[in-house]
């Protein structure tokens, strides 16, 4: 079992975290007044009853003893009072603080790279946003409080102690310091037992989601015997950190009561005799009794809390190292703007047009260009890892209103060269130019604006088809959704539903079949009418006699627009401007569909069904 990792950089991290609490000061004083407060009034409280017991009881001073008494009952009822506030105002305040961080977070997550995400298990990205957030959150909720009620009202107590009899305390001193080592060493236990609930706890929670999401295919190939031994076995692993852990806590209850009486009834015997001797007041041996008696749980739960805080703590340093990461970097300054010509001068528009111009800044101000959509690639070579190579020296060219079209096997880097095209990775070497402009100069929002890509595997969001198809613009209206599913002749089969538009999409889409999920994610990339699109085995999850209607639709969608399209279905790329054939990261040959024929090499024996690609 592994020790708990306590935070590498505790100092930092509490630095960091108490940065989020302060950022409203009021509140955070406001508790931290009232559970100090709270804990004196408590412990204080205690040490007045040796003078009411002395002076009013023994004395039989009734007038005296009922104004002691509401003396008594004003301390007590106000610690109790600021016990019911702070409570309630603690877990508002730790509730926003989190809030704040799990905003963050998400935010911090649409800044980072394709590259990350490639890299990183969803589940342990989830753990973030889950196991993390609510160890933190747990901390924040009680554990705040509870370690600076436990330190005033101990404190309190062995200073009240002392003032009492100093030779009496140091019995309770003794006692309180073997129940202090017992429990540290009890809690580093804990901490290396709940690190493995943790961790385990997070296997089996990213084991549950990938089963969730993969049930069909389970079912298909009658898995779901061999996936229940797995997720038995993870399960006992849990089960058995669970035992281990909670044993501790366990253990720990009745190892701090006995010590207790022990000490409790010591302290008495010594306490009656000191009594006997004169040493000691009635009243005194009361509070010191009662002292006694509660001196054990200010530390006890001081190191339960503590524990519960290093978990906070660990998590909140994982959550900062993931906001630490470093988004994507974005140093374009171009910008992709609405724009008309007035008198042969490009003027800049507030209101959305049909037109666009890229704004380039100058020395002077800016100077606008009429977006075009000409890509350009020259000698670009790029790896998914450096040592790895994916494209060895791309070129190509695409103007406006062409289509080019990319075919190859599995891994020739056609994909990547759509990847490129909207900057979601850093080319090594070479250029790739949009309208004569380094796509590096251009912002990386506006340049993804420009272009709608449709993918194989698509996905659907939670949410209606009207809100899916109008994703991209959330302005939309009916009229406009409805234009564009009927383009991805979509429309038809959308107002059969018994809710139409309406219709409420879950689980990506799973009430819907697989071609009526591409029409929809066909639709959602037409709604923008985007000046470039991008085809990435777009009709795959589509028959054939819908394919054809597509196509049709295709051409009016794609007409004055710069179109790169991926495809194995050969047929559906017969009109394209160019065809380029890849494999292995290069292009090996390109040409129009009756050119490639002509030629009668690698296009022509797929086109004829000659050739397969391994």
């Amino acid at each position: 079992m592994k020790k708990q990792r306590k935070p590498q950089y505790m100092k930092q991290t509490m630095r960091r975290l108490f940065s989020y609490l302060i950022k409203r000061p009021v509140p955070l004083i406001v508790i931290v007044l009232l559970v100090v407060w709270s804990g004196f009034t408590n412990v204080y409280g205690i040490y007045l009853m040796r003078e009411i017991v002395d002076k009013y009881v023994l004395n039989f001073d009734l007038a005296g003893l009922n104004k002691a008494l509401i003396k008594l009952a004003i301390i007590f009822g106000s610690g109790a009072l600021s016990a019911l506030i702070y409570n309630p105002l603690m877990v508002k305040y730790s509730q926003t603080v989190i809030a704040q961080i799990r905003n963050e977070l998400f935010a911090h997550s649409q800044k980072l790279s394709l590259a990350y995400f490639d890299k990183t298990p969803r589940g342990e990205i989830m753990n973030y946003f889950t196991n993390d957030v609510d160890t933190l959150n747990q901390a924040l909720n009680t554990g705040f409080t509870t370690i600076i009620y436990s330190t005033v009202t101990g404190i309190g107590t062995i200073v009240f102690l002392f003032l009492i009899n100093f030779y009496l305390s140091l019995i309770v001193v003794f006692f309180i310091a073997l129940m202090f080592f017992m429990v540290l060493r009890n809690s580093q236990k804990m901490r290396v037992a709940f690190s493995s609930v943790q961790k385990h706890t997070a296997i089996l929670n990213s084991y549950v989601e990938e089963m969730m999401l993969g049930l069909k295919v389970s079912a298909m190939f009658s898995h779901q015997t061999a996936d229940m031994a797995e997720f038995s076995k993870r399960n006992d692993e849990l089960t058995k950190s669970g035992i281990y852990a909670n044993t501790l806590v366990l253990r720990k209850t009745p190892m701090i009561v006995s010590l207790s009486y022990f000490n409790y009834a010591i302290s008495a015997i010594a306490g009656a005799l000191f009594v006997l001797n004169g040493w000691l007041s009635v009243g005194a041996l009361g509070s010191y009794l009662i002292y006694v008696r509660q001196s054990s749980n200010p530390f006890n739960n001081f190191m339960t809390e503590l524990n519960a805080l290093y978990n906070g703590l660990s998590g909140a340093e994982r959550i900062f190292a993931f906001l630490d990461l470093e988004g994507e970097v974005d140093e374009g300054k171009v910008r992709l703007v609405s724009a008309v010509e007035i008198d042969g001068k490009i003027v800049e528009t507030e209101h959305p047009t049909h037109s666009l111009a890229w704004k380039i800044p100058t020395q002077t101000g800016y100077t606008y260009e009429i977006f075009k959509g000409r890509v350009d690639f020259t000698d670009v070579i790029f790896g998914y890892k450096k040592d790895e190579r994916v494209l060895n020296n791309i070129s190509l060219h695409a103007e406006k209103g062409e289509k080019v079209a990319l075919v190859g096997s599995t891994g020739a880097g056609k994909t990547t060269i759509i990847n490129l095209i909207t900057r979601f990775y850093e080319i090594y070497s070479g250029t790739i130019n949009y309208d004569g402009i380094d796509i590096r100069h251009i912002k990386k929002s506006d340049l993804r604006q420009s272009v709608s890509v449709v993918i194989q595997d698509t996905h659907l969001f939670t949410g209606t088809i009207f809100e899916n198809i109008a994703y991209p613009s959330p302005g939309a209206t009916m009229a406009e959704v409805e234009r564009a599913a009927k383009i991805a002749h979509a429309h038809d089969f959308i107002i059969k539903l018994p809710q139409g538009y309406d219709t409420l999409l879950y689980d990506n889409g799973a009430n819907l079949s697989s071609g009526q999920r591409q029409l929809i994610a066909i639709a959602r990339a037409a709604i923008l009418q985007p000046p470039v699109l991008i085809l990435d085995e777009a009709t795959s999850s589509i028959d054939t006699r819908s394919e054809r209607l597509i196509e049709k639709a295709m051409d009016e969608l794609m007409e004055d627009k710069t179109v790169f399209v991926i495809a194995h279905r050969l047929s559906t790329i017969r009109n394209a401007k160019a065809i380029l054939v890849m494999e292995k990261g290069s292009i090996i040959e390109r040409g129009s569909h009756e050119d490639l024929i002509l030629e009668g090499k690698v296009y022509y024996q797929l086109y004829t069904g000659q050739f397969e690609w391994t």
